[in-house]
């Protein structure tokens, strides 16, 4: 019964990242074994829906893994989990709208101390520059 945990929780987690994948279009990426279980969840959708599907898929998942990690005979049947439905939470990746900038507004001043005046860069720097020159020059 260990093997048989191991093997759906497995399945289960395999599916949501190779379908979030398949949804980045990014199913090229995957291994054949992955590819070949998303043609048939396709090919399962065209027939029944999307729960159904995803179920389905994930019993043949778990069929194959349960083989794999060493299970003998048929996989046991696990009891579905009432509390925890099927669900997709994956979605497609989208950019955001690009931010607009907001037009440049002239410099108005206003009356009050809310606004402060700006030095020009060029008045600082020579400012400075006077500085250390009376420093260097006239300072014994």
């Amino acid at each position: 019964m260990l093997i048989a945990r191991r093997a759906d929780t497995r399945a289960r987690a395999d599916f949501a990242t190779w379908k979030m994948l398949a949804k980045l279009n990014g199913a090229s990426a995957l291994p054949q074994e992955a590819q070949a279980f998303l043609e048939s969840y396709k090919a399962l959708l065209k027939q029944m829906s999307e729960a159904e599907a995803t179920e389905a898929t994930i019993k043949l998942m778990y069929k194959a893994y349960y083989g794999d990690m060493g299970g003998a005979g048929a996989p046991p049947e696990l009891p579905a989990d009432p509390k925890r439905p099927a669900k997709d939470n994956v979605t497609a990746f989208k950019r955001p709208p690009a931010q607009r900038k907001p037009p440049p507004q002239q410099h108005q001043p206003t009356s009050g101390s809310a606004t402060k005046p700006r030095l020009p860069v060029a008045l600082i720097f020579a400012c400075l520059v006077l500085v250390y020159v009376a420093i260097r020059y006239f300072w014994p």
